[in-house]
């Protein structure tokens, strides 16, 4: 199951509203400051703080989609909810940058000089960078503690917001000093700072998509946190991917052929605990259990050793061939990739019938052995039979 941590939701959520509400205090001042003193710059920030507003509040709906629990429907989680959030939000970064790009080289162009703005325009335009400027740095900080890719984004964008009141705020400054292309070289100065933020959210955001694997250099560090448990022989088949800021993982887990199932899940759980415990961002792991080096063989194999049901009726039969009945018996059977060894524990009720055949333990487990080297991949017989007074034998 994937580890939708509560706090970590709430944080997320938490300074996403908080952003609505800066951006929709900044759109506000912007807008009304800008008609008041005549800045037609400063009208335009503020309505893309207002277009940020509502990227916020988009926001709080996909953290909140995204933590779900597991459902029938989507069974792995929600998490791709957030990583497409994240490449909606790249999207608009790469948009921002276009748009800012645009208008700075047809201003630079056009050759009309932009009447000079009111002086409050300046102090508007310094508050939205301070404001924003906050913003970005509290909502990166709980972005990069929760693993968000979403969040960090979102923090970007709030950058967007404090780089456009700076190309406004010089963009008056120009003006009030004659420098009205002042304004213009710097939107596309910082219009290519955003198309970078928003080109590496993107492509993030994509290899998350298609199932990238982690680095070479964490699928290493497991390698190694893996093999330090005991038990473990071997590791391989590790398989990576990240969901929502998450990392899944699957792998083989190889530990010795007579190790009992029971044991083997109790190796890939303490397994699960130490990676979990180094490691937190991981959300699930998914562990096979290998008695052998299967490392080497096709993903596909058919299947040339005999099951349990093959060698049980074989076995059934040879009992009541040399004994007349078939006395209970426990039977373990250990496979490798080309070979399976049998173990066989006999019940009390074997004695009367070895008595009654004149049959002794040896006697029988060489019988038992020539007719079982017959199965396919036959490696090993392992008898083992009660004691019974002054009538016990040893195989």
């Amino acid at each position: 199951m994937l580890d939708s941590t509560p706090e970590r939701q709430a944080a997320a959520q938490r300074i996403s509203i908080i952003g609505a509400i800066v951006n929709a205090l900044m759109s506000a001042l912007k807008v009304i400051g800008g008609v008041l003193t005549g800045s037609a710059a400063l009208v335009a920030d503020g309505l893309h703080s207002l277009s940020d507003m509502a990227t916020d509040l988009l926001v709080v709906f996909l953290v909140g989609v995204s933590h779900k629990k597991p459902d029938k429907e989507h069974p792995w989680g929600h998490g791709r909810f957030e990583t497409l959030g994240t490449v909606f939000l790249a999207i608009i970064l790469l948009l921002v940058a276009g748009f800012m790009t645009w208008d700075s080289l047809k201003l630079l162009f056009s050759g009309e000089i932009p009447a000079p703005p009111a002086w409050p325009a300046l102090l508007i335009a310094a508050i939205s960078i301070g404001a924003n400027e906050a913003l970005f740095f509290y909502t990166l900080k709980v972005g990069k503690t929760s693993r968000s890719n979403l969040i960090i984004a979102n923090a970007w964008h709030h950058r967007t917001d404090s780089l456009s009141s700076i190309v406004v705020l010089l963009a008056l400054i120009g003006a009030l000093l004659g420098v009205w292309w002042l304004d213009a070289l710097a939107a596309v100065l910082v219009a290519l700072l955003i198309a970078k933020i928003g080109l590496d959210l993107l492509l993030k955001s994509l290899a998350e998509l298609v199932d990238t694997g982690l680095p070479q250099e964490r699928i290493e560090e497991l390698h190694e946190e893996v093999l330090s448990v005991d038990g473990v022989i071997n590791v391989h088949h590790i398989r990576t991917r990240l969901m929502g800021g998450q990392s899944l993982l699957e792998m083989h887990l190889q530990v010795h052929p007579q190790t009992s199932a029971s044991e083997g899940h109790f190796i890939g759980d303490t397994v699960c605990a130490r990676l979990k415990q180094r490691f937190d961002d991981i959300g699930y792991i998914i562990y096979h259990i290998d008695t052998y080096d299967d490392e080497t063989l096709p993903e596909v194999q058919l299947a040339v050793l005999p099951d349990r049901k093959a060698i049980e009726q074989q076995l059934d039969r040879l009992l009541e061939q040399l004994l007349g009945s078939r006395p209970d018996y426990q039977l373990t059977l250990f496979y490798t990739a080309k070979t399976v060894k049998l173990e066989i524990k006999l019940s009390p009720a074997i004695w009367p019938l070895l008595q009654h055949r004149q049959l002794t333990a040896p006697q029988l487990e060489q019988q038992l052995l020539q007719t079982l080297e017959t199965l396919p991949g036959f490696r090993q017989l392992s008898l083992w039979l009660p004691t019974s007074g002054s009538e016990a034998q040893s195989p």
